[in-house]
């Protein structure tokens, strides 16, 4: 249906059981503003490959229609077989992935993506299963958002995270990007980080923005709500766990025992420390 508007509004609707069935409530014709993404955030680079996965057809090609005319390349799978042939043959940016799927779930298959990968993924999971929410950032997910949920929305965040991954149209750095801690090196110009023993460690984008934070507030106390604000809040780690799963997740990838943690703090009623000395260059 075409209006009158000028911007797209559209919508999804999710009902019955075991299956999602979507629905077009109302399209107006995309403008040139729209198309270049500049109604809907600010634009990344014209070649971001984004990957959706999810089981429903209807929503899949809904989902790569929207998205392409607002000028991201968008690929679409309908189960793990496919996401794995997809990403054996192209570069994804970016992996839209459904919890729920035949075969392998959506957290199976986040946790098998972790093993491999450090591609971005937004889990769509169900608005009441809390628990899907913090075992997929357990797993290595990004950034969740809940069904139902408008393409808008989704591609708000798509466009947050790749902004926030080094995905987007490349800015002029004005601050420090090369941070040593106790023989640990941290690249924020590469998103790299390198152990004592020169290994690179694979960090999520959440880590690595979380880490990040850490170290240019060497030694201060942060809040849970501090740590959201400074590492990118528009990611909507708002549930309670979040920041806690997180660093938990940093601990096991760089503490020796992470039990008893040397370089992530907790202090007891008052949030997080970052405990090494840091230089940076």
């Amino acid at each position: 249906m075409a209006g009158e508007g000028a911007d797209a509004s559209l919508h999804l609707e999710m009902q019955g059981t075991g299956q999602h069935m979507a629905r077009i409530l109302s399209c107006g014709s995309p403008t040139k503003d729209s198309l270049a993404g500049n109604r809907d955030g600010a634009p990344v680079k014209s070649d971001a490959h984004i990957l959706i996965v999810d089981d429903d057809k209807g929503i899949r090609d809904l989902l790569q229609e929207f998205f392409q005319k607002r000028g991201l390349h968008t690929s679409v799978a309908a189960d793990g077989t496919e996401m794995e042939t997809i990403l054996r043959r192209s570069h994804v940016d970016l992996i839209v992935l459904d919890v729920m799927l035949p075969g392998k779930s959506g957290l199976e298959l986040c946790r098998d993506l972790r093993a491999q990968y450090s591609t971005p993924i937004i889990m769509l999971t169900a608005v009441t299963e809390t628990t899907d929410r913090v075992v997929g950032l357990e797993m290595g997910a990004d950034d969740y958002v809940p069904k139902p949920f408008d393409p808008r929305e989704l591609l708000a965040r798509i466009r947050a995270v790749l902004r926030r991954n080094g995905a987007a149209e490349p800015k002029r750095a004005t601050t420090k990007q090369l941070y040593r801690f106790a023989g640990w090196t941290m690249d924020c110009s590469r998103r790299r980080l390198t152990a004592p023993d020169d290994v690179r460690v694979e960090l999520t984008m959440a880590e690595f923005n979380l880490l990040q934070t850490f170290v240019k507030s060497a030694g201060r106390v942060l809040t849970r709500d501090q740590l959201i604000e400074l590492s990118g809040g528009d990611s909507d780690y708002s549930f309670d766990r979040s920041i806690d799963i997180l660093v938990s997740r940093l601990r096991r990838k760089m503490e020796d025992d992470p039990k008893t943690p040397k370089l992530i703090l907790t202090v007891r009623s008052g949030g997080y420390q970052f405990l090494p000395e840091t230089t940076s260059e």
